[in-house]
C-alpha cells in the first residue's frame, strides 16, 4: 500500500509538474510588436535594449498571407514593415519598451517614415488585449509631455499574423554595416528625430 502511495503522489507530481513548466516558460519570454518606418533601423535600435532578446524584421496589419517585401513596398497588402520583439519580462516591462520606442520614430508623420513613404512605412504600435491599455497609456504620456512638435498620430492597431520578413533583410544593419550606414544617413532619420523631439530638461 505504501509502495501504491508513493508511486501515485510521483505520477502526480510529474503532472502537476510538466503543467506548470510551459507557464513558467512563458513568464520567461514576452513579445511586442512595432512599426517606425524601415525594419532596419527599427531592429538595430530595439535590439540594443537590455533585456531583449531577439529582434526580428517582417510584416503585419494586412491581410495577404505570406506577403513579399515587393508586394508590401508596393503597398499592395495593407502590411506594415515591422518589428517583433521577443524580451525577458524580469529585465524590462512593457512599457520600457514602449518609452524607448516613441524617440526612435516621427510620431507626426502618417505617411511614412523620413525618407520612405506610404502606409508600409507608417508607424504604429500592434497589441495584443492585455497590452492595449499600456499603450494607451503610454501614447498620453507622450502628449502630455510636450516633447513632440507636432501633433501624435500614431494608431494602436490589433495585433494579427506577423510575417518574418526574407532571410536578407534580417540583422541588415549587422550584416551590412557599411550599405546600413548610407542609407540611414542618406534618408536623413537622425536629423529628422532631433527637430520632431524637444530636448529633455
Amino acid at each position: 500500500m505504501r509502495f501504491l502511495s508513493l508511486g501515485f503522489l510521483g505520477a502526480l507530481f510529474a503532472l502537476i509538474f510538466s503543467a506548470a513548466a510551459p507557464a513558467a516558460y512563458a513568464q520567461d519570454k514576452a513579445q511586442a510588436v512595432f512599426a517606425g518606418g524601415c525594419f532596419w533601423c527599427m531592429e538595430s535600435d530595439m535590439g540594443h535594449i537590455p533585456g531583449v532578446l531577439s529582434v526580428e524584421s517582417g510584416y503585419t496589419g494586412g491581410k495577404e498571407k505570406n506577403p513579399t517585401y515587393r508586394q508590401v513596398a508596393m503597398h499592395q497588402t495593407g502590411h506594415y514593415e515591422s518589428v517583433r520583439i521577443t524580451y525577458d519580462p524580469k529585465k524590462v516591462t512593457y512599457e520600457q519598451l514602449l518609452s524607448r520606442y516613441w524617440p526612435l520614430i516621427d510620431p507626426t508623420d502618417a505617411g511614412g517614415q523620413f525618407c520612405d513613404r506610404g502606409q508600409s512605412y507608417a508607424p504604429a504600435i500592434f497589441v495584443t488585449p492585455e497590452q492595449k491599455a499600456a499603450a494607451e497609456a503610454s501614447k498620453k504620456k507622450i502628449i502630455a509631455s510636450g516633447r513632440v512638435n507636432g501633433t501624435v498620430i500614431v494608431p494602436i492597431l490589433p495585433l494579427g499574423d506577423f510575417w518574418p520578413a526574407e532571410e536578407y533583410h534580417r540583422d541588415y544593419a549587422k550584416n551590412n554595416k557599411a550599405a546600413y550606414d548610407n542609407y540611414r544617413r542618406g534618408c536623413g532619420r537622425d536629423q529628422i528625430l532631433a527637430q520632431v523631439w524637444k530636448p529633455i530638461g
